[in-house]
């Protein structure tokens, strides 16, 4: 019979405190609806070779894993930490199945690459028509790539540190850094400083910026719902959102963290 709502206190203590693999599995099931709305709104088109239950069975994996490593005296929502764990698994078995064409992706890189330029120079976030100058690209071209490469996630505060990148356990999402005090990827920061570190890069960001890195993570919003709540484009939140990990990647790595790619 599956768990109510006023039951999962208690499952949580006779899991964490007894380890009781019922209460695990009870645990697992009333949450698992957590990994269909987190994998559609992640992936509205599922790529070639691909069907929804493979999204699925990802999912499902970090789903277990947050349940495993959630800590119900830390002042975090389950439902935050385990739709982190659930998009990072999913987005890395996408990245090891390389689903995105490999012209498309340069154009993602060429395209990251050009924003950060043009900001530089600029002094500001350029406007999609500059972007089209400086790429020999329509800007219709470029609104579109934009809203795919938000959808592809070439980086994003799910990329790994620590681990060799690999799967594992030293291996670790960043996301994971903002809401598991305890995670620690070893290497040449502690687990501690990283996460402050990160936290004080987001602080940081101009408040759009951060607002969208803050519904796009924590709340588990696409683009699209984002810009509904922005009154922007799904192209301008991911121009955004580009801007937000550019900005926290220098800064993880002004602040000494060599593992940020």
């Amino acid at each position: 019979m599956p768990l109510a709502a006023d039951q999962l206190p208690r499952a949580w203590i006779k899991f964490k405190v007894y380890k009781d693999e019922r209460a695990r599995l009870d645990i697992i099931d009333y949450y698992s609806y957590l990994v269909k709305i987190t994998s559609g709104r992640l992936v509205a088109n599922v790529p070639g070779g691909m069907d929804r239950d493979d999204l699925i069975s990802a999912g499902v994996i970090g789903l277990i894993k947050s349940v495993d490593q959630y800590d119900p005296s830390r002042d975090v929502k389950f439902e935050t930490y385990a739709i982190a764990l659930i998009r990072g698994a999913i987005l890395e078995m996408l990245r090891d199945e390389d689903w995105v064409p490999r012209s498309i992706r340069e154009k993602l890189k060429a395209l990251d690459r050009a924003s950060q330029r043009l900001e530089t120079q600029l002094g500001r976030a350029p406007k999609p028509i500059e972007l089209a100058d400086d790429l020999g690209m329509s800007e219709q071209e470029v609104s579109e790539l934009m809203v795919r490469a938000g959808r592809t996630a070439v980086y994003s505060l799910d990329d790994m540190v620590g681990g060799g990148g690999g799967e594992g356990e030293d291996s670790i999402h960043l996301i994971e850094m903002l809401v598991d005090d305890t995670a620690n990827p070893g290497g040449e920061v502690e687990g501690r400083d990283l996460k402050r570190i990160l936290a004080g890069g987001v602080d940081k960001l101009p408040d759009r910026e951060r607002l969208v890195v803050s519904l796009y993570y924590f709340e588990g919003l696409t683009f699209k719902e984002i810009g509904g709540v922005l009154g922007v484009s799904e192209s301008r939140v991911y121009q955004l959102h580009t801007q937000a990990m550019g900005r926290l990647r220098n800064h993880m790595r002004d602040e000494g963290v060599a593992q940020v790619a």
